[in-house]
């Protein structure tokens, strides 16, 4: 029994898009091929956007789904699965979209309320899923309705609070909800409309003066505001003017409050009734006439010296029928000077300030702008001085100047002048800086400045003030005498000088070792200066350099010079006078002891030899030879060879040869090295003859 699954597929009918309430058949079908007729079960499941919604298990290769009332809820995505045996086969997705929604349910929990109360409304979709947005009206008559929407995630309902404000009577609420299918927003009709009625918990309230008209300033203003209310408990009655509350009472249906009135009384006032959250107002605009106006205050001088007299006068234009005072102002409060329309004084500095006068009239007060009075002291004789202390300046420096004058009301005017032109004017309290930057150096004009202020006395000058400008050392270099080499024991002079610097310079010599030593130093009214070294040893050998400065601060260092400390010629003298003496003893000790050689060996008279060459050869034949045991040891042979060889030699001897003197001469042989002769035992002589031919 062998099967295969061919297709599964998903038909919708009547279609995949359908109106709302209209049966929906979802069917799935499954085309298989069998190798013989047999009976086989059906397995179907189907799936709406993933979630199981029906299963059945059947003989035939097809399964319905029946929705006999289609709601917007039924829209999706459906697919179905069919299993036989143990073959499964899934087909493809199929969206059915159920076109509009179910017309929403709307409920009021009040359906008569008090102005400034809430009413809480309900809508809902019962047959509907959500997400969902649902939108609330508020409809009045005559007017445009208010909406507001709430969106609900979760549920299929919503609920919200509305409040009634002042003036709404009669109000109807509905709504309607949304939802979002494959991004279109679809709309269901509008619920049933609600009535509500609105009652007013009081009535608009009355704001009244009295008097009612013709107010002037002095006059006794009082005002009212009442309402009438349904109930008393929380009601309150509050009188404004610009935003400040005047005066308020609870529980009470009457307000009154009252003043006398002055110009600043004018304006709008506005009486306002609140209970709950209903609130009402009513406005009312008082004008206050002006009684008198502000007096004004005249001084005789607002600028004057110290100790000058002062007259200050306090009029009304037009009212001369009013009680004055003359006051000085004061951040602790004002200082009453003199209850009068007039004051004289003799001012002092401490007097300076602002003054005012005020004018009473039935009851009503009223204060003049105020006036400023400066009283100005002398200034006293400015110094002028240089920031650092001392009245000098390095050359290419700036120059800070500072002139001060310790007495004097401020503001001071100060001005700066180097020679005869202003370099700068500063106005300050006490004291003004300057700063020259154009320092030259043959600048022989002075500086001075002077301070003025507003007294009368005019400007004091302060002294001239003459700077010294300073050189900095240039170009420093060092000598000696002599130069370079040094006897040992003599006198030698270091030179140091600059090419420019101001006096006094310091000069300071060094010995340059593994570190600075500092031989001799001297200050110096002049370009240079001069160190003697009495005496020159053979550790004065080295490099010497020299370093001036001067009240600029800058060293400047010299060139290195290289000083050799040799012999004194004396000193020569002597060591070659024992030299020569040495020489002169060696050489007769060296005479001495070749005339007693000499002597000696006339005593002993060996026969001479015939052949030099044969004689030499000999020798070194005997020097040079070695037994087989590694030991040398020249001796009697070495006179037996000899003897043979004298005597053959004097057989055959000719006429330069028996002329020939013979020398004999003691030879000592120094132990031969043993890694490379074998050792030589003992200190023998060799005796060899040396003949002096005539040639």
């Amino acid at each position: 029994q062998v099967f295969t699954f061919n297709t599964v597929e998903i038909k919708v009918q009547p279609s995949v898009k359908v109106r709302n309430g209209a049966a929906l058949s979802i069917i799935c079908h499954a085309d298989i091929s069998k190798s013989a007729d047999f009976q086989l079960k059906y397995n179907f499941t189907i799936f709406k956007d993933r979630k199981l919604v029906f299963t059945t298990v059947a003989d035939t290769g097809e399964a319905r789904y029946e929705i006999p009332v289609a709601r917007s809820s039924d829209t999706g995505d459906y697919q179905c699965t069919v299993r036989a045996e143990k073959k499964t086969r899934s087909s493809d997705p199929v969206h059915v979209w159920v076109a509009g929604m179910t017309k929403p349910i709307l409920t009021a929990d009040k359906r008569d309320v008090l102005e400034g109360e809430v009413v809480k409304l309900r809508c809902e979709l019962p047959e509907e899923e959500p997400p969902l947005l649902f939108c609330f009206r508020k409809i009045k008559t005559n007017s445009t309705p208010k909406e507001r929407c709430v969106p609900e995630s979760y549920t299929n309902f919503s609920e919200l609070e509305v409040s009634v404000e002042e003036g709404d009577h009669i109000l109807q609420f509905d709504c309607f909800g949304r939802r979002n299918v494959k991004l279109e927003w679809e709309e269901s009709a509008r619920s049933n409309r609600t009535l509500v009625t609105v009652r007013e918990p009081f009535i608009k309230p009355t704001l009244t003066t009295v008097p009612s008209s013709n107010v002037t300033e002095g006059d006794q203003i009082q005002f009212e505001c009442s309402t009438a209310v349904v109930r008393m408990r929380d009601l309150e009655i509050i009188l404004q003017k610009n935003k400040t509350i005047l005066n308020s009472v609870q529980d009470k249906k009457l307000l009154r409050y009252s003043t006398v009135a002055t110009l600043e009384d004018s304006g709008e006032y506005l009486c306002k009734v609140e209970q709950g959250g209903a609130s009402k107002t009513t406005k009312l605009n008082v004008v206050v006439s002006e009684l008198f106006p502000k007096p004004t205050l005249i001084a005789s001088m607002t600028k004057l010296d110290k100790n000058k007299e002062l007259i200050l006068n306090c009029s009304i234009n037009g009212f001369q029928k009013a009680n004055f005072s003359i006051l000085r102002k004061n951040s602790n409060g004002d200082i009453a000077l003199k209850s009068s329309q007039s004051l004289k004084m003799r001012v002092n500095v401490n007097d300076t300030g602002s003054y005012t006068c005020k004018a009473e009239v039935k009851g009503i007060v009223k204060e003049s702008r105020p006036v400023r009075i400066n009283v100005y002291a002398p200034v006293s004789k400015p110094t002028l001085s240089v920031a650092g202390g001392l009245p000098e300046v390095v050359l290419g420096k700036p120059l800070q100047l500072i002139c001060h004058s310790v007495m004097g009301t401020p503001p001071k005017t100060f001005r700066f002048y180097k020679g005869n032109e202003v370099e700068k004017t500063v106005i300050n309290d006490t004291y003004a800086t300057f700063l020259d930057e154009n320092i030259r150096l043959n600048d022989g004009r002075g500086y001075r400045c002077d301070a003025r202020n507003n007294h009368s006395s005019g400007v004091k000058s302060s002294d001239i003030l003459n700077v010294t400008v300073i050189v900095p050392v240039r170009d420093a270099s060092l000598g000696s005498v002599p130069y370079g080499e040094v006897e040992d024991g003599s006198e030698t002079a270091f030179l140091c000088s600059v090419k420019e610097g101001s006096w006094p310079i310091l000069f300071r010599f060094f010995k340059k070792t593994d570190r600075e030593v500092l031989l001799f130093e001297k200050v110096e009214h002049a370009d240079r200066a001069m160190w003697h070294k009495k005496t020159m040893k053979r550790q004065d050998t080295g490099t010497y350099y020299c370093v001036a400065s001067n009240r600029a601060n800058v060293d400047v260092r010299s060139r290195p010079i290289t000083i050799s400390v040799i012999l004194a010629a004396w000193k020569k003298g002597v060591i070659a006078a024992l030299v020569l003496v040495t020489v002169a003893g060696a050489a007769a000790l060296a005479l001495w002891w070749f005339l007693r050689k000499k002597k000696k060996g006339k005593e002993w008279s060996p026969s001479p030899f015939g052949d030099k060459s044969l004689a030499a050869n000999l020798t070194n034949e005997k020097l040079t030879r070695q037994p087989s045991d590694g030991d040398y040891y020249p001796g009697s042979g070495y006179i037996e060879d000899s003897e043979n060889h004298m005597k053959s030699a004097d057989e055959s001897k000719g006429p330069d040869l028996e002329s020939a003197e013979v020398e004999y001469t003691e030879v000592e042989v120094s132990s031969l090295d043993p890694h490379r002769a074998p050792v030589q035992k003992g200190t023998e002589t060799v005796y060899s003859e040396i003949r002096k031919a005539n040639n």
